[in-house]
């Protein structure tokens, strides 16, 4: 029997549905994320190594305010967003992981084709918006656990040390059924120190003896 846990849905499926309908929608900036960047964005700032205020991350995800029927739509639609990122961190908090809303498959197409693609630029958007923290210390294993999600966004496929990795289809496509797995090591990388050498503890000198009047041989 597998330890492996199931990935954990976020949002129940109508949940989704609904901010998909709103993200979807004239009421929102043509250049706002979609509902699978959206999605992506949200658990960047769960695995975030510290916290962004959520207006910051509200008004870059909508790239300005929407146009809110009303205070109840409002209350609404930030709620689920704040839904979903709350879930996310105690999803991870858990050791669990979290479902991505898409099958995790390329499906022979370029990453930044599919949803796959759409929801690791969410991701990167995520890190965009607090960079100097991600990077802040270990940048090199960052920037390697990172990397996956670097290539399947396809935001850099421009750059000449990721093209060769951008071409290999076989890769790309395992990358994408670690995705959930990337994640949670990601989170898991910021919140589990690493281990250190426990100190050995020093032997008592024997009562009434001064220094270099301890047995032969013996440690101080």
């Amino acid at each position: 029997m597998s330890d492996t846990p199931l990935p954990q849905p976020l949002l129940e499926d109508e949940e989704l549905e609904r901010l998909d309908e709103f993200l979807d929608s004239e009421s929102v900036d043509p250049d706002a994320l979609d509902l699978i960047s959206a999605h992506g964005f949200l658990v960047a700032l769960a695995v975030a190594p510290r916290e962004v205020e959520s207006a910051t991350w509200v008004a870059e995800l909508f790239h300005g305010e929407p146009a809110f029927a009303d205070s109840e739509e409002r209350s609404e639609i930030l709620g689920l967003l704040e839904k979903l990122h709350g879930n996310a961190i105690d999803t991870l908090e858990q050791g669990g992981l979290p479902e991505l809303p898409f099958d995790l498959s390329l499906e022979g197409l370029p990453p930044e084709e599919t949803p796959v693609g759409d929801w690791c630029a969410g991701f990167m958007e995520g890190v965009f918006l607090d960079e100097a923290a991600w990077f802040e210390q270990e940048e090199e294993t960052v920037a390697t656990l990172l990397l996956p999600f670097m290539a399947l966004s396809g935001l850099f496929d421009d750059e000449p040390d990721m093209a060769e990795m951008a071409a290999d289809s076989a890769r790309l496509e395992s990358l994408v059924g670690q995705l959930p797995d990337l994640v949670l090591d990601l989170y898991l990388h910021y919140r589990v120190p690493p281990e250190t050498p426990k100190p050995m503890p020093r032997k008592k000198k024997p009562a009434g003896r001064g220094p270099g009047k301890g047995k032969p041989g013996g440690k101080r």
